[in-house]
């Protein structure tokens, strides 16, 4: 959306005309075509797909194995996130937010494979805290049921 937004600002403000305009067009629908496929081809929904990205990008090298276990953290991740720990307003209070940190790092820890060392955990549990932080703001409330609606 951030990015279509720019596109027609600057087609707004002169700074595209329409030829140019409708090829950075076809552009994103081509590049959204291809997330939308690897959300398929990775058996994961958009919200898992993100988080499967944090944990696993820049490419690491992982074998098909770890891929797998990693998928199914996110998976778990996600679901007591939302089912525990995502309650209205979660982001106001000291406690609920502690809540969901103390979840992100606690849940994947002995479940990752071995390949993520303990800095490389940390610095994982910190991307997606801050995701799941600018993504959710209550239960049932995301920019994914947004973007839905």
């Amino acid at each position: 959306m951030k990015r279509l937004q720019a596109m027609i600002d600057d087609y707004n403000e002169g700074r595209m005309d329409v030829d140019q305009f409708f090829e950075a067009l076809v552009q994103l629908m081509t590049e959204l075509d291809e997330e939308e496929k690897r959300h398929a081809e990775e058996s994961l929904t958009e919200e898992e797909l993100a988080v499967f990205d944090l944990l696993t990008r820049p490419p690491d090298k992982l074998a098909r194995k770890d891929k797998e276990q990693v998928k199914s953290v996110a998976r778990d991740l996600l679901r007591i996130l939302k089912e525990e720990k995502l309650v209205l307003d979660w982001r106001k209070t000291q406690q609920t937010r502690a809540a969901v940190k103390q979840a992100i790092e606690i849940e994947p820890d002995t479940k990752l494979p071995d390949v993520y060392t303990k800095e490389l955990y940390d610095q994982k549990c910190g991307l997606v805290y801050q995701h799941i932080y600018e993504s959710y703001w209550g239960r049932n409330q995301s920019v994914y049921t947004s973007m839905s609606e």
